[in-house]
């Protein structure tokens, strides 16, 4: 069972949620939040595997209560979001979320992004990928990253292709490679760049300047 915190200041659209969650046979809701700071209190308490999180929160900001949940290591977080509407969403990347998801996506598609984040994957499908591109591009410039020149030319192209949104079988169909070793070179790359997850990958990639378009 996959327990399940969530963090929406709406009641209505909270109320909605939890009982889509509940409905199914491996997820489970152990606790609602209203607020960011109840949000961070909640899964320093419950140690859910995934915290659902708003980005407008009040109180506390959904971006910083996702830092303070990351950085205490209680659970990966799946960050609920308008995209046209929330402008610093990259700065969840930078606080540890692994993932994005989109407020007016399907209920098919919510609980398969909390499995995908459950499971330690990142979610960052190529639409997000390319928003974040744009909101990196326009903050900042991409510095020199001299922990990229320590990288094998194919965990360089992998890294690549991690940073537009490919997943592990569609990197292994893109360069003819066993999904086995994709994971292995992922892995490898994980423990080169000091990286969490995928979600870090892709900033380091950004920064690094390997990705620019």
């Amino acid at each position: 069972m996959t327990s399940v915190v969530l963090a929406e200041d709406q009641v209505l659209l909270r109320d909605s949620l939890v009982a889509l969650i509940d409905s199914t046979e491996d997820l489970s809701v152990v606790g609602q939040a209203g607020t960011g700071t109840a949000a961070v209190e909640l899964a320093r308490r419950c140690r859910p595997d995934v915290v659902l999180m708003d980005v407008r929160m009040p109180e506390l900001d959904g971006i910083e209560a996702t830092r303070r949940i990351c950085a205490e290591g209680t659970a990966r977080v799946l960050i609920l979001t308008t995209f046209d509407l929330d402008e610093y969403v990259h700065a969840a990347l930078r606080a540890g979320a692994s993932g994005f998801l989109v407020k007016d996506s399907s209920a098919a598609d919510l609980l398969a992004a909390v499995r995908i984040v459950a499971a330690g994957e990142a979610l960052l499908a190529p639409t997000v990928t390319r928003r974040l591109i744009e909101q990196f591009r326009a903050q900042r410039p991409p510095s020199r990253d001299n922990s990229l020149d320590g990288l094998t030319p194919r965990e360089t192209e992998v890294l690549r292709l991690i940073a537009d949104g490919l997943s592990n079988a569609e990197i292994a169909d893109r360069l003819f490679l066993g999904v086995g070793t994709v994971k292995t070179h992922v892995g490898r790359l994980l423990a080169k760049l000091s990286a969490r997850d995928r979600a870090q990958l892709v900033i380091r990639a950004y920064d690094g300047g390997l990705v620019t378009r």
